[in-house]
């Protein structure tokens, strides 16, 4: 599975809205391209969205060639903060273009796209040995003969490859130590039977879907040992955005004692926000739920809510795996003492 790729100064993204009905590949030559890519879903997952953020940037540096050169660094920073808004809570996003602006900032104009496109590479690498290292820490945490639970897709789609939470999931996996995997539908975009179903079975994992709603059932019935999911921004109190439904299963772990896992690289933490309350959270189309293509689900004109993302309290997850380290019952001064190694 290759979600994303750099071929002759394109980037090449696994266009995840077909899946899992056809594998098709969409070419981005453009700034304007990647942002409609980010922007309409065609790559998601935090640490994905800025791997493809990053190679957006080698490409507006071509695009800035074609201006005059009294104009070309200050095109690539407003083109860096347009790139910023295509999905605003997923810190990796901001975290991926920062990154770049300071390889611009120090640079002679002369070697800004070699050095930014060499960046781009390494991001991408480095995010593909960080989803390595976390799943082999994850996977310590788990008992044998365990089931868990798994929300949205934070697997190799999601990521530069392998993933965080899935990344998790297939190192227990292996190691025999995962019994059974629950996957949630996660409406209104399907990832979770969409992609997360489909990455288990392409891995030879076997998978039970169930629907959103039947979670608090399945806990209930004794079946689940731990919840593991990604993140698409940590607070450094250990406040976690991911997914919508995310909060609502970790309240259902609590209740049930049944453990909760964050898998997140330590470019998600936001050392700027301190708190969930301060994460920005996305809001989409409602029609995201009130259509299913070009089919109504409800009538036309019914109003919906649709945030994309909720926050999950520090108090509520038991554990948050990173590639730098594993902080149990995740609070401030452990977020901080983390992020400064």
């Amino acid at each position: 599975m290759d979600p994303i790729s750099w071929q002759g100064g394109r980037l090449i993204l696994l266009d995840q809205r077909c899946l899992p009905n056809s594998i098709e590949y969409l070419s981005c030559e453009t700034s304007q391209e990647v942002f409609e890519a980010i922007r309409s879903m065609v790559v998601r997952g935090a640490p994905a969205i800025g791997v493809a953020a990053a190679y957006g940037m080698v490409l507006v540096a071509k695009e800035a060639a074609e201006k005059p050169p009294a104009t070309r660094k200050e095109y690539i920073f407003s083109r860096a903060e347009f790139l910023k808004g295509a999905r605003p809570t997923a810190i990796n996003l901001k975290w991926a273009l920062d990154s770049m602006i300071r390889i611009v900032e120090s640079t002679d104009w002369v070697e800004i796209t070699h050095k930014l496109e060499r960046t781009a590479v390494t991001i991408h690498a480095d995010d593909l040995e960080a989803n390595s290292e976390m799943g082999r820490l994850g996977a310590t945490l788990i008992d044998v003969g365990s089931g868990v639970l798994t929300h949205c897709n934070a697997g190799a789609l999601a990521t530069a490859g392998y993933g965080t939470a899935l990344g998790v999931i297939r190192s227990a996996y292996k190691k025999g130590l995962v019994e059974k995997v629950y996957a949630t539908e996660t409406r209104p975009w399907l990832q979770g039977s969409r992609l997360t179903a489909t990455e288990l079975q392409w891995d030879g994992i076997g998978v039970t879907l169930i629907a959103d709603s039947a979670a608090g059932f399945l806990f209930h019935s004794g079946r689940i040992d731990w919840v593991i999911v990604g993140a698409d921004r940590v607070a450094v109190n250990g406040d976690v955005a991911n997914n919508i439904g995310t909060y609502s299963l970790a309240v259902l772990a609590k209740y049930h004692q049944v453990r909760f896992m964050v898998v997140a690289p330590t470019s998600t933490i936001d050392a700027k926000v301190f708190e969930g309350s301060n994460i920005p959270i996305e809001y989409r189309s409602g029609e995201e739920i009130t259509k299913f293509g070009e089919k109504w689900l409800a009538p036309p004109k019914t109003e919906a809510f649709n945030p994309v993302f909720d926050v999950t309290p520090a108090e509520l997850i038991d554990v948050i795996v990173t590639e730098k380290g594993v902080i149990l019952n995740p609070q401030e001064g452990k977020i901080q003492s983390l992020i400064s190694k």
